[in-house]
């Protein structure tokens, strides 16, 4: 299918627009410029039940995370989703992510946990693995009292949250929980140094590009790093049995495209539930476009009905 129009348009202003490119940048650069982006493109004025600035206890200290409490609902003990932002591990946070959270949690009817862990190069891998389970564990441990039902929490993610979304389930199959109602993987990266024909096809043109991905990736890993490591490259996991159900949400014109799709592949030979929704004409985390692409409206209500589904509400 052809790219959208307006998102086509979109990126041809953004091709014309003048500056460096990411790779070309500090990451504090990196960072300035996806705070800007979103500013213009992503969601605006959202309203919401509650917001709450919190920490949990982490490895390498206080971990941020802020608590959203969607409006009209009633109920003492809801669901949660403990979601990781995108970002590549260096860019994005909590304010970046703050408008999509509070969307998430009003369409989906639960609470969503936004954590910001550590980011790199300042912290290079595994710090925001640990991070993300120990905000995990944190969540569930506190349930209660946060009002959330510990029977109903999912992990969720966007990019590179996405693959610590993934990373986060596998952990808690396998370190004694928490046991999760979903694995909600937003254009998911699913393995780092892996080839396939989207990223070759996607390599530039399409707002996440190879480029960036490279140097992404280049801060994130010490040199060295063996890229098997299934915490780095959550594809070449050992095991997929007894993992939660995933909704993978995938973008046509994504260089990530085809890692999300053989993740699922790998989920569904494992006999774990899985849903994908593959938007052929749309690129990497169009979603954030809410501003400006009108089917970003809609990737959202389609989140919210998927967790609603694993919540049974």
């Amino acid at each position: 299918m052809a790219l959208d129009p307006v998102l086509q348009g979109f990126l041809a202003q953004m091709a014309a627009a003048p500056g460096p490119k990411m790779w070309d940048v500090t990451p504090k650069e990196g960072r300035e410029a996806f705070v800007a982006l979103l500013q213009v493109a992503g969601p605006k004025d959202v309203p919401i039940g509650k917001t709450e600035d919190v920490s949990a206890a982490g490895p390498g200290g206080p971990i941020p995370l802020r608590i959203y409490s969607p409006a009209n609902v009633s109920s003492s003990a809801l669901p949660a989703l403990v979601y990781f932002h995108g970002g590549g591990f260096v860019i994005g946070d909590l304010d970046t992510h703050d408008g999509l959270c509070r969307m998430i949690a009003n369409e989906a009817g639960c609470t969503v946990v936004a954590v910001h862990y550590r980011l790199s190069p300042e912290h290079k891998f595994p710090a925001a693995v640990e991070d993300s389970y120990a905000a995990l564990a944190w969540v569930a441990k506190n349930a209660t009292k946060l009002g959330i039902d510990s029977a109903r929490i999912a992990v969720g993610g966007d990019s590179a949250g996405g693959a610590l979304a993934a990373v986060t389930a596998l952990m808690a199959r396998d370190q004694g929980g928490p046991k999760l109602a979903l694995q909600l993987l937003l254009f998911p990266v699913t393995q780092i140094g892996g080839e396939t024909h989207s990223m070759k096809e996607c390599a530039e043109g399409f707002f996440l590009e190879k480029k960036t991905l490279d140097w992404f990736f280049g801060h994130y890993l010490s040199a060295g790093a063996d890229t098997s490591d299934y915490r780095i490259s959550p594809l070449h996991a050992a095991n997929f049995q007894g993992l939660p159900g995933a909704f993978i949400m995938l973008g046509g014109y994504d260089p990530l495209h085809d890692e999300g799709e053989a993740y699922a592949q790998k989920l569904r030979a494992a006999g774990v539930p899985v849903r994908v929704s593959d938007h052929s004409d749309m690129v990497h985390c169009f979603f954030y476009l809410q501003a400006i692409l009108p089917k970003a409206h809609e990737a959202v209500r389609e989140i919210g009905t998927a967790l609603k589904t694993a919540f049974g509400t």
